[in-house]
C-alpha cells in the first residue's frame, strides 16, 4: 500500500496529530541504535509528508470525540484511535488502515468494511 501511495497511485491522508504520534512513536521505540529525533524528523519528512495529505479536525469535532469517548467509557489510547478515526471519517476515506485492527472496530464497528490492516 505504502508503495503504490508513494507512486501516486492512491491518495492518502494522515491526521496532524499523527504525525506527531508518528514522532512520540519512533523516538520512543526501543532500537539498538535508537531513532533520535532529527533521524524521525527526516524520516516524517522524507517518507510521509511529501505523500499524505495531512488532515486536522476542528476543536469542535476534538471536542466531540472528548465526549463520546467519555460517554462510551473510552479510556487510555483508544482517544488517539478514535482522533485517528475522525480524520478518516472527516475526508471520507474509502480505506482506512491501522495495525490496530482491534481497537478501531471496537470503536466504529460501522465501518468493518472500510477498516483493514495493511
Amino acid at each position: 500500500m505504502l508503495k503504490q501511495v508513494r507512486r501516486g497511485k492512491l491518495e492518502a491522508v494522515i491526521g496532524a496529530h499523527g504525525t506527531a504520534e508518528f514522532y512520540a512513536v519512533v523516538t520512543r521505540i526501543p532500537l539498538i541504535p535508537p531513532v533520535f529525533p532529527r533521524e524521525a524528523w527526516k524520516l516524517l519528512t522524507e517518507n510521509i509528508l511529501p505523500h499524505f495529505q495531512v488532515v486536522a479536525i476542528s476543536s469542535a469535532q476534538y471536542e466531540a470525540v472528548l465526549h463520546q469517548a467519555a460517554e462510551k467509557g473510552w479510556a487510555g489510547g483508544l482517544v488517539y484511535d478514535a482522533l485517528h478515526l475522525a480524520c478518516a471519517t472527516s475526508t471520507n476515506c474509502k480505506r482506512i488502515y491501522t495495525f490496530n485492527l482491534r481497537h478501531f472496530l471496537q470503536l466504529a464497528p460501522h465501518l468493518q468494511d472500510v477498516i483493514c490492516s495493511p
